[in-house]
């Protein structure tokens, strides 16, 4: 069964997803198929879809679920390792997105560097973890608020970081010699309206 979730950590793989013909393999290989099979769907030829394929399978996109005999040939079905993807911010190397670098932290760039730098902790945690066997502990809060006025939208962030605080100072811990650190990320911005996402 091909995972929920896959983050390319690499350049290679990146470059990958991101070509045209590759996407729409991938998009297919969410369900088991053939060459022969995607060549059809697709409207892509064999030999075309042959080559794409195995740079897919070369980057660990996609892999082998069975080989069936057929006639004098091997027929080697192949699947997506995953339904939906995402590009880590550490493709970019040194000119990835980092909230250090960022003066203004009541800014959408360091919302946005904040949320790169979870994106790339969270996914490169998550994968030791699958290798260690082990589950990741996360928390995750996800939620709209709409806000009458600009008034009550200041005094939202104005509680919400008092409270916040109160619980950092309450469950601190500098001196536990077992404790584990845990970032704490909180966001806020403008919801898409309807007609934007159409």
């Amino acid at each position: 069964m091909n995972a929920a979730l896959r983050v390319v950590h690499q350049a290679g793989p990146a470059t990958s997803l991101l070509d045209p013909t590759r996407l729409r393999i991938l998009r297919a290989l969410e369900q088991p198929d053939s060459a022969a099979g995607l060549a059809r769907r697709l409207g892509v030829a064999r030999q075309k879809l042959n080559y794409h394929l195995r740079l897919l399978e070369t980057e660990g996109l996609v892999e082998l679920v069975e080989e069936r005999k057929k006639r004098n040939c091997t027929e080697r079905v192949m699947r997506a390792v995953a339904r939906s993807w995402l590009i880590s911010p550490a493709v970019l190397g040194p000119l990835a997105a980092d909230p250090e670098r960022i003066e203004d932290r009541a800014s959408s760039a360091y919302l946005v560097a904040a949320a790169a730098r979870a994106i790339t902790e969270v996914s490169s945690a998550r994968e030791g973890a699958d290798r260690a066997g082990k589950k990741l502990p996360t928390l995750t809060l996800h939620a709209d608020v709409r806000f009458a006025s600009q008034r009550d939208q200041a005094a939202f962030a104005e509680e919400l970081t008092r409270v916040v605080s109160e619980l950092i100072e309450k469950f601190h811990d500098d001196r536990a010699a077992h404790g584990r650190t845990f970032r704490i990320l909180a966001g806020a911005w403008p919801a898409p309206s309807a007609d934007s996402t159409k």
